[in-house]
């Protein structure tokens, strides 16, 4: 049976000190940034995919005390691990991992890891399942920034269903929302609603583009013919 000491064992074998003091300007780790007090070991993507197929059949309770972690890598690790055990299970069991998932939202606490999740495991499983999804506008109705994020990027795996209704009705709790990493989240989900189905984008936009943080439309306009992002960012529609 894996033990914690032996994944903490092999992520410290990748520490990097200058890349470490990178990722926590880039996360924004700072007093009174979005990530205050995360701490990042240097570590680089490939390796935390090797490490987290290496140790894939670790317990939840392993993987709870992982993201009960102060440090990102053993976070992003128990993420990974989780995606891949949510994959290969059925129903009962991944409802079971997003049961989990629930319970341990305290530890998705940065944007990276609210990204490589949300959609694979609760936007998966509520899709799948075909239960209710009012736990997305609970989410999305909180003062938590992650929560609310999940809740929107949860929504991703609707999208690529071709599913766009909560979406929709998510993007619009949010539309006011001050955060700057929830005007990006809502647009992205706006630019791949787009990239299905651009007529259904353009009726939201068209409603609510005035009203919506520039940021946010940026996001959404990305990939519109030039001449029509700009009558969006200029107001001429």
């Amino acid at each position: 049976m894996y033990k914690i000491k032996d994944i903490e064992k092999d992520i410290s074998r990748y520490k990097r000190k200058n890349k470490a003091k990178k990722l926590h300007r880039f996360f924004k780790t700072g007093v009174e940034e979005y990530a205050e007090g995360d701490i990042f070991l240097g570590l680089k993507t490939e390796e935390i995919k090797i490490i987290a197929k290496k140790y894939r059949e670790i317990s939840l309770s392993g993987l709870k005390e992982l993201l009960r972690s102060k440090i990102h890598d053993y976070r992003n690790v128990a993420i990974r691990i989780l995606n891949y055990q949510f994959q290969k299970k059925d129903i009962k069991a991944k409802k079971r991992i997003y049961s989990f998932y629930l319970e341990n939202l305290s530890g998705i606490n940065n944007w990276d890891l609210v990204d490589n999740s949300a959609h694979k495991i609760m936007g998966a499983y509520l899709y799948i399942s075909g239960n209710p999804r009012k736990i997305l506008f609970s989410l999305a109705r909180s003062n938590n920034l992650w929560e609310k994020r999940i809740a929107m990027i949860a929504t991703y795996y609707f999208i690529k269903e071709q599913d766009f209704h909560d979406a929709l009705k998510i993007a619009e709790i949010l539309l006011y929302d001050k955060e700057d990493l929830i005007h990006k989240a809502v647009g992205w989900m706006l630019r791949e609603i787009g990239n299905r189905d651009m007529l259904i984008e353009e009726q939201f936009l068209k409603k609510n583009y005035k009203d919506m943080p520039r940021t946010m439309l940026r996001y959404a306009i990305e990939k519109f013919p030039e001449n029509k992002r700009q009558d969006y960012l200029k107001g001429r529609i």
